[in-house]
């Protein structure tokens, strides 16, 4: 199972997305999920609307080096596809991918060939692309409702799974982990994304005992 630290490995919410964080979460054998847009002409990382002190992805890119741990972008704003392939133009890292972007985004990145990754959740339970999409991102925002079946059928249909820890909406992460370790899923390809990434990398080592 691969670990993803959520805006980076951050200890303090000022952390979150900031050099800091993604460079603690590299050192650290993780990858990350983290926020793209578009500002002044160049793609940021930034969950909320840009300020002009963000860093670049660029940067980002330059702190993960030739490590080959995932990259999850969440697209923040549409018509950024060309400019992602840019930027990921010529980065030995292959496990990266797009996610969460609008509907018809989605639809021009896949034109692109991008590795996008489609949603479902409680509010999207039939994924948009999916046939399509090379993944799903899975989140839970009020409680786990699907099972550990759900996530053999999608890895069985050949897509990658990122499923979305609890604590990201403010729930115990422990019902997740537990369905994951007795599923077996612990081993398998699937990618879990948490703020928490040091502490499920230990409750994935006690259960591979």
């Amino acid at each position: 199972m691969e670990i993803i630290s959520h805006r980076g490995y951050w200890l303090t919410p000022q952390e979150k997305n900031q050099r800091i964080a993604f460079e603690r979460s590299f050192d650290l054998g993780f990858g990350t999920e983290t926020d793209v847009r578009d500002s002044g002409g160049k793609l940021v990382i930034s969950h909320d609307m840009p300020r002009g002190d963000e860093i670049a992805l660029t940067e980002v890119l330059d702190l993960l080096g030739d490590r080959n741990l995932p990259l999850a972008l969440n697209i923040k704003s549409d018509g950024l596809g060309s400019a992602i392939l840019d930027a990921m133009s010529g980065r030995p890292q292959t496990l990266w991918f797009t996610f969460d972007m609008s509907v018809p985004e989605l639809v021009r990145q896949k034109n692109l060939a991008m590795p996008v990754f489609t949603r479902r959740s409680e509010y999207e339970l039939q994924a948009t692309l999916y046939d399509g999409a090379v993944g799903v991102w899975l989140d839970c925002f009020h409680g786990l409702w699907f099972t550990a079946k759900d996530i053999v059928a999608m890895l069985d249909d050949g897509k990658r799974v990122c499923v979305v820890s609890p604590e990201l909406h403010g729930r115990e992460p422990t019902d997740l982990w537990s369905m994951l370790r007795s599923a077996g899923l612990y081993d398998s390809a699937l990618m879990v994304c948490t703020d928490v990434p040091e502490k499920l990398q230990s409750d994935l080592k006690d259960g591979a005992c």
